[in-house]
């Protein structure tokens, strides 16, 4: 948490960023939650998310696909109670996306906790984000470490209402 009330961040490129937390509303837009997603395995969700992402981005799905495959033949962003974060850079995105699912039925992520994954925040970033990179995977897990927040999510399948639960989260943790 930020001490002292956190300014909002003034570009959506988050070029300037300092010590104050990242709002989820700088990665997310509304047309980037997918309330209800279905899918079978953990292949096809990020098959799903790439597309969904490619629609958002313009950037072509494989090569989006191939980049969070990539990162997650390094080990699983399924960091457990059921939420992944899979994240890669493409040097073609100009600024930190991302994309939030609820899934239907949870799919095997080989999570670290070896539990199903049903809530996944897609994170992509260009290239050269270093350190804003890291800050926004960083503000992700803290959001979703929320467990009154989690279990909102769960229990709705409308993404304006999950959006609204990701910002009003950001909300309460900047007072």
């Amino acid at each position: 948490m930020a001490s002292g009330g956190s300014p909002p961040l003034a570009s959506p490129c988050l070029g300037g960023m300092k010590d104050f937390e990242m709002a989820l509303a700088d990665l997310l837009q509304q047309d980037a939650v997918v309330p209800a997603l279905r899918v079978n395995s953990k292949k096809q969700l990020l098959q799903e998310l790439a597309a969904k992402a490619a629609k958002l981005t313009g950037i072509p799905e494989r090569e989006i696909f191939d980049v969070i495959l990539q990162r997650e033949r390094l080990g699983s962003t399924g960091v457990g109670n059921g939420i992944a974060i899979p994240h890669g850079k493409l040097n073609r995105i100009h600024t930190i996306t991302g994309i939030f699912a609820r899934l239907e039925t949870p799919v095997d992520f080989e999570a670290l906790d070896d539990q199903p994954v049903d809530l996944v925040f897609l994170l992509l970033a260009p290239e050269g984000a270093g350190a804003d990179h890291l800050k926004a995977l960083s503000r992700i897990a803290r959001v979703l470490r929320d467990q009154d927040l989690v279990a909102k999510l769960r229990a709705t399948d409308s993404a304006s209402a999950i959006y609204a639960f990701l910002n009003e989260e950001q909300a309460s943790n900047a007072a």
